[in-house]
């Protein structure tokens, strides 16, 4: 993670990306794609138990930890071949996906574009629908926001949101960890990704139409994407599952909970008609 281990850096797609690669080399592979305003240390709880028996590709999007924004907006189709050509860099011929929030749009985008590299995947308080009229003004906002403004304040508005209204006093210290590492974020990065979210299609029939199997995680108290819309597709392939008490954060607020849910996903070797 960003603040706890060294980082690698792949030249790839004009940028540099930043990610880490830990745990065992004989285990399945995971790539794990963090959330707007945050980086790859999102899943710093989360890490040290996966890589025991898996290993872990946890790459910083652009204009998000230590990697760079670029010059243009960071649509999810952009993100997602960044992550596809990651994968070639390090020769990884298929791994399972897991993206928090913005990462899920991403890794929506990926399996779209690049099936062949996903053996499952799993979306954490995301959603395959589109941003409504109204999200789209708001992602026009924040963008006039940080223009004006600066990251610094945008970050104060938003991150407060991300957890379950209890924990902003009961897990202040990890508020406050999570708000510092927004403040981290490449405010020309933060604009390019609020674009590429607001301009992303809906891809409920990327969730419909796979033959890989599927894992739709949603936080009971999340204020920013609801289960209904995380749930926005049912099907044999596609396992929901509800964390309770938590908001839109659960690798911070519940990770032991979390782990469990995604150890069971990793796990199971079950085969999709």
């Amino acid at each position: 993670m960003t603040n706890s281990q060294s980082m690698h850096i792949a030249n790839i797609n004009d940028t540099q990306i930043a990610y880490s690669d830990t745990g065992t080399s004989t285990g399945p592979v995971l790539v794990l794609i963090h959330g707007f305003c945050g980086s790859s240390d999102y899943w710093k709880h989360i890490i040290p138990t996966l890589d025991n028996f898996c290993r872990v590709i946890a790459p910083d999007l652009r204009g998000h930890g230590q990697t760079p924004a670029g010059s243009q907006t960071s649509t999810m189709e952009i993100l997602a071949d960044d992550i596809a050509a990651l994968l070639a860099h390090l020769h990884i011929e298929q791994a399972s996906v897991f993206g928090h929030s913005l990462g899920g749009y991403v890794t929506l985008a990926l399996v779209e574009r690049h099936p062949d590299l996903v053996k499952k995947f799993s979306l954490i308080h995301s959603t395959a629908l589109a941003d409504s009229e109204e999200a789209k003004v708001k992602r026009a906002q924040g963008m006039e926001s940080i223009r004006s403004k600066g990251i610094q304040s945008f970050v104060d508005g938003l991150i407060p949101k991300l957890f379950a209204e209890d924990h902003l006093s009961t897990m202040s210290e990890e508020v406050q960890a999570t708000i510092e590492l927004g403040y981290a974020t490449s405010p020309v990065g933060a604009m390019h990704s609020l674009e590429g979210m607001r301009i992303r299609p809906e891809r409920n029939q990327v969730l419909r139409e796979q033959t890989v199997p599927i894992l739709l995680v949603a936080g009971s108290e999340d204020q920013v994407i609801p289960a209904d819309r995380v749930f926005s597709v049912t099907g044999t392939h596609i396992q929901t599952v509800t964390i309770n008490g938590v908001g839109h954060m659960s690798m911070l607020e519940a990770p032991e909970q979390l782990i469990s849910v995604m150890t069971s996903f990793i796990l199971e070797d079950r085969q999709v008609d």
